[in-house]
């Protein structure tokens, strides 16, 4: 008697599949999706925001008010994911909802799905294409070009909002087929887009952390410039890279931003003071 209550739980009382998505309910879900995080809290992280986009095709495809209640309930469960993707996540779930199928296969499929995806999006936007577009519209800024913030956001929310709303009718589209896709690439997107960040974010550390010294050490009557005889002789860019390096190393031990920005400013004026810099 127990086992049969719990899988009507985990059903929804109506199962007719006559109601399907449009388009422009397609779309209202995506723009909502923008404010997936405009609820953030560290109990459930994402979940409002997820709950609030989902929100019109839960509507629409739930008639009765019991099976509402129950999806309404367990989208309300934690969610974390990639913002910029998680309309992928969307439409599979959309499209699982629509076909009534079980709940806690809707709720699997959700756990599954957020985890690779918030891998894949840090690599792909935080480490490959923001470092990018910011560096080409950096580079222009430097040279006094006013296009310089606005060629940054439109490289970056092109890309941004192609992604946004075409996941959404592709992850709609294909459902839980796409699943299957998505483990098999995960790793070698992943991979490779950190590939190509690293090797970016290395260009922009010898290209914008300006750092040289102009200590010359005499001994006797002969003079050694540190940067030009020795350090850069040895690797050039040696020390924007072991700045960059040791501020990487106390982020990681727990340094926040605002501290470090703080010490570079107090190394920076020091040291043209005491005429290192």
């Amino acid at each position: 008697m127990a086992s049969n209550n719990k899988e009507k739980d985990t059903k929804y009382s109506d199962q007719s599949t006559d109601v399907s998505l449009s388009k422009s309910d397609l779309n209202r879900m995506a723009w909502r999706s923008l404010f997936l995080q405009a609820s953030f809290n560290y109990e459930r992280m994402q979940a409002a925001g997820w709950l609030f986009s989902m929100a019109p095709a839960l509507e629409k495809i739930h008639k009765k008010k019991e099976d509402l209640v129950k999806s309404l309930k367990m989208h309300m469960e934690f969610f974390n994911t990639h913002p910029f993707l998680v309309t992928f996540i969307m439409g599979i779930i959309a499209a699982m909802e629509e076909k009534k199928n079980d709940i806690e296969t809707i709720r699997g499929i959700k756990v599954a799905t957020m985890g690779p995806l918030g891998g894949i999006g840090d690599a792909l936007f935080w480490l490959t294409l923001l470092p990018i577009s910011a560096g080409i519209g950096a580079s222009l800024a430097i040279e006094g070009s006013i296009a310089g913030p606005i060629v940054f956001l439109i490289m970056f929310n092109i890309v941004h909002f192609v992604l946004r709303f075409g996941l959404m009718h592709y992850g709609y589209k294909t459902g839980v087929k796409s699943i299957a896709k998505l483990k098999e690439n995960t790793k070698k997107v992943s991979k490779a887009a950190s590939i190509v960040g690293l090797s970016v974010v290395g260009a922009l550390i010898a290209s914008y952390i300006n750092l040289k010294t102009t200590l010359v050490i005499n001994a006797g009557e002969a003079s050694v410039a540190l940067q030009t005889d020795v350090l850069d002789k040895t690797m050039p860019k040696m020390l924007p890279l072991g700045y960059a390096l040791l501020m990487y190393w106390l982020l990681k031990k727990g340094w926040s931003p605002l501290k470090l920005i703080g010490i570079t400013v107090i190394i920076g004026v020091g040291g043209k003071y005491l005429g290192i810099l």
